[in-house]
């Protein structure tokens, strides 16, 4: 297979970016997110748009065990988005996990200060499924009531790591969460609890 960043990277950064603010926006909605990209393995299609679509030179990647050992996965996100790839979660603008069992604590991750809460770490995961039976409620702004977030897998101590995440406000780490062609959101505003 061939490895690709995007055809038309300006138009091709716009629709991903543009997915991913709606996604953002409206908590535990899943919205198609359609790009022409062939990474190398074991980074994902949709992770890599994402990175693609956000990272430049002035935003450092950390990329988990299972994309750092493939040495190829860090040279192509560097040479399409000039952007640093860090070995510590903490210095990360942004963060790709490729296994999310195993993902560091949330804490391990910047939250941003009082002054520049912006410059969190978002976080890109990559998921076997959106779909899953197991649900989390969601509750906040940009829902309409209640919304779901099927998203499996995730690490156990996930919910409480969220509600200490949340609890920052407006500091706070932010999270994308894809599989099989679809995104979801799941910002720092949101509070999570267990279906």
């Amino acid at each position: 297979m061939t490895v690709h960043a995007f055809t038309d990277p300006v138009f091709d950064a716009q629709k991903v970016f543009r997915a991913a603010m709606n996604v953002l926006s409206r908590p535990g909605t899943l919205v198609p997110l359609e790009a022409d990209v062939r990474p190398p393995a074991p980074l994902s299609l949709e992770i890599a748009a994402l990175a693609l679509a956000f990272a430049d030179h002035e935003t450092p990647i950390w990329l988990d065990a299972a994309l750092t050992s493939v040495s190829y996965v860090g040279e192509y996100l560097k040479f399409h988005t000039g952007a640093p790839i860090t070995p510590h979660p903490v210095e990360a603008a942004f963060a790709l996990v490729s296994e999310p069992a195993l993902c560091p604590s949330l804490t391990s991750f910047t939250a941003g200060t009082a002054d520049y809460p912006d410059r969190s770490t978002t976080i890109f995961v990559q998921t076997d499924t959106l779909r899953s039976s197991r649900s989390f409620t969601l509750r906040g702004p940009g829902i309409s009531g209640t919304a779901a977030l099927r998203a499996d897998p995730l690490p156990p101590a996930f919910p409480r790591e969220w509600a200490a995440n949340r609890a920052l406000f407006p500091r706070g780490v932010d999270m994308l969460f894809a599989a099989d062609g679809w995104i979801a959101g799941l910002p720092r505003s949101t509070e999570l609890s267990e279906a």
